[in-house]
């Protein structure tokens, strides 16, 4: 049974996934509660599965990009929870996530998550027959400049619900969107990415394992 945990932006996921099926998930929209919120709602999905912490095998955590409060939490309570069970860690990219929900297509795909202050953290991403490639590092963007990196045939998932109305309009033009049940980021798709890993024997080390955070993209405006 591996546990995953996705607190990389305001929106939160746990999931309990055992290689066939998700046995429990639950995502929600956080007022900046990570701290007070996480732990209490992995206990709740732990003991609705009829799960004991002692039964898991693995833990999959978002590595981010995202927020430097729910990234710290979230990346913390795992690295806790793995050393103190005696469990293997797996690291993955928060924009990984978003696109284990899409199917392969021909389209460019520009992932996106929120940044604050009106900006956006933005990966593209292309397919190459088997599966999604990240064109290059991601980003952090205003809506004009996300704006110049819409291509023809571009589509938009994740949190694009940050954008502004205004900006959202001219974006709508010129890309099509993701549905919001494609766009949201779901720990059980962070658990089948784990639960891969788990069966390599690749697990990370909690030791030096380490977030990217949403200011360590700014250089790359």
């Amino acid at each position: 049974m591996l546990l995953a945990i996705d607190t990389a932006t305001r929106q939160i996921s746990l999931a309990l996934y055992d290689g066939r099926r998700v046995l429990a998930e639950h995502t929600w929209r956080t007022a900046q509660q990570h701290t007070v919120e996480l732990a209490p709602q992995t206990a709740l999905l732990l003991r609705q599965a009829g799960i004991e912490p002692g039964s898991l095998s693995g833990i999959a955590v978002a590595l981010g990009p995202g927020s430097y409060t729910g990234l710290r939490i979230g990346l913390g309570f795992a690295k806790g929870l793995a050393l103190a069970q005696c469990l293997p860690l797996f690291g993955v990219p928060t924009l990984d996530i978003l696109l284990h929900a899409l199917p392969g297509s021909t389209e460019r795909v520009l992932a996106l998550l929120e940044a604050g202050r009106g900006r956006l953290i933005v990966g593209a991403y292309f397919w190459n027959g088997r599966r999604w490639m990240p064109e290059g590092p991601p980003r952090v963007l205003d809506a004009a400049a996300l704006l110049a990196e819409v291509h023809p045939s571009t589509l938009i998932c994740g949190e694009w619900d940050a954008i502004r109305p205004d900006e959202l309009r001219a974006l709508q033009g010129r890309a099509t969107f993701a549905s919001p049940s494609r766009s949201l980021r779901r720990a059980g798709h962070l658990a089948e990415i784990g639960w891969e890993r788990l069966q390599r024997n690749d697990a990370d080390d909690p030791a030096t394992l380490a977030p990217l955070y949403a200011g360590q993209l700014e250089g790359r405006l």
